[in-house]
């Protein structure tokens, strides 16, 4: 079920939400939960029951570990117990999203050919996965508590987060639903929430969907692409995936809202960073502070000398390229933005100080550049869209009638709007219950619903991954 549907809007959201405060509102605050649990994995089988199963018994597993990881059990059996789990959930990470990848590059090599029926990637692995990986560490160093399993249940299923982040932490989620001022309808947070779902619902149907168009296009043909072609498709995809999974945090912070639970943010102005490491402090902030507190600092961080704390920078990355899809491309987009954070720190050494634009300029096309080997489906086509970027196939006219002055324009005015118009996150601190902000809102619904059914309506891209 999407978020941008009117099967999710019409009914699941309003059905969800009425039995939950009725619930709460004759006091049966147990029944709530469960009713917003189960109302979760309706949520997530709609697309196939099938992987029900998977999630419900990730879920009993990783909260049995923690139970043990949470126990007065020696510190010798809470370590295997550890392992255990880490084991468990990477390996299941590793045979659903990555077993095939691994198959085709061993079949490289050997006579006798390996064949495996393709692995349908379950829905939101990677994201529940690393969340519940995330809480078994934290019970090992203390940083969990022993929370009752409707609790933990409910965090891990919570409809907004559960397909495509953001990543929540226990710690945060848990005290909210147990806050006695949360066990009330909150009409300011309702409001609120909704402001900020349809900007996302906005920024996704109207914006995003329309950069897709340039970009599945120029992707379709990159071996024709001259240079103005190439840096057009390039630059599109570079906004379609901003707005894209922008616009989806965006929309799962506003829906957590309504249920007066509030979600990290996820994205804080990413293009208008003046360095590769300012860059990951603003694109999806809750996997970048994952991987410094399960990867990195794991690896030794900055605690073991200069060269170590590269080393381990470079290998944080590639990691996190890695998570995000099987595939040789994934691994050196990975490579290149642990590159940048390698090379970053050495610039500081020097003590330049660079122009605030030419830092962002550098900045931002490196990010464009390494964005193509993300989403190009094969190395060729991604050399094939570089050495376009190039000029190597000249700088010409527009190659394909989808480069017109209809899209150009729209590209133009959106970087300017990435550059100086206030992002969701100020947007939404500044929201106020007053007639301005209601009309906005008026506005922001009607155009994002209007626009959820048109031609270009495309699926959420970390869907994906």
């Amino acid at each position: 079920m999407l978020f941008n549907s009117f099967e999710f809007l019409l009914a699941f959201l309003p059905i969800t939400l009425i039995v939950y405060f009725v619930f709460i509102q004759t006091g049966n605050i147990s029944a709530s939960r469960y009713w917003l649990f189960f109302a979760s994995l309706f949520f997530y089988s709609w697309w196939n029951p099938v992987y029900l199963p998977l999630i419900l018994g990730s879920i009993v597993f990783n909260y049995s570990i923690g139970k043990q990881l949470n126990s007065s059990r020696p510190v010798s059996f809470k370590k295997k117990m550890l392992w255990l789990g880490i084991i468990i959930n990477v390996g299941m990470l590793i045979y659903f999203k990555y077993c095939n990848f691994f198959i085709d590059n061993l079949n490289l090599f050997i006579d006798d050919k390996i064949f495996l029926a393709q692995i349908v990637l379950p829905l939101g692995i990677s994201f529940f996965t690393f969340q519940q990986v995330s809480y078994i560490v934290d019970s090992y160093n203390h940083k969990a508590k022993d929370y009752d399993f409707l609790s933990y249940s409910l965090v891990v299923t919570f409809f907004p987060h559960l397909i495509a982040g953001p990543i929540v932490q226990y710690r945060d989620v848990i005290p909210q639903f147990d806050a006695r001022e949360n066990l009330k309808f909150n009409a300011f947070n309702f409001s609120k929430g909704l402001y900020v779902f349809f900007i996302g619902l906005t920024k996704k149907v109207i914006i995003a969907d329309s950069f897709a168009v340039l970009a599945n296009n120029g992707y379709a043909d990159t071996s024709s692409l001259n240079l103005l072609d190439s840096w057009i498709t390039s630059l599109a995809y570079s906004f379609q995936l901003y707005f894209d999974f922008s616009g989806y945090s965006d929309m799962a912070i506003g829906l957590a809202l309504l249920f007066n639970i509030n979600i990290a943010i996820n994205f804080n102005s990413p293009y208008r960073a003046l360095n590769i490491q300012d860059f990951w402090r603003r694109w999806h902030i809750t996997l970048s502070a994952f991987l410094r507190d399960y990867v990195y600092i794991p690896l030794g961080g900055n605690r073991l000398g200069e060269f170590s704390t590269l080393k381990n920078l470079m290998l944080t990355f590639i990691i996190g390229g890695l998570w995000h899809g099987a595939g040789w491309t994934f691994v050196f987009w990975g490579f290149l933005h642990g590159f940048g954070q390698v090379v970053f720190k050495l610039w500081q050494k020097t003590a330049i100080k660079m122009p605030d634009w030419l830092a962002w300029a550098i900045t931002f096309l490196y990010v464009n550049l390494a964005w193509v080997f993300f989403r190009a489906a094969s190395w060729s086509q991604a050399i094939q869209l570089v050495e376009g970027m190039l000029g190597i196939r000249g700088t010409g006219t527009l190659h394909s009638n989808v480069f017109t002055d209809v899209f150009l324009a729209p590209l133009l005015l959106i970087g300017v709007l990435l550059l100086f118009y206030k992002n969701s996150v100020e947007l939404a601190q500044e929201f106020k219950t007053d007639r301005k902000h209601l009309a906005y809102l008026i506005f922001l619904a009607l155009a994002g619903i209007l626009f959820m059914n048109s031609i270009t309506a495309n699926d959420f891209l970390y869907f994906d991954f």
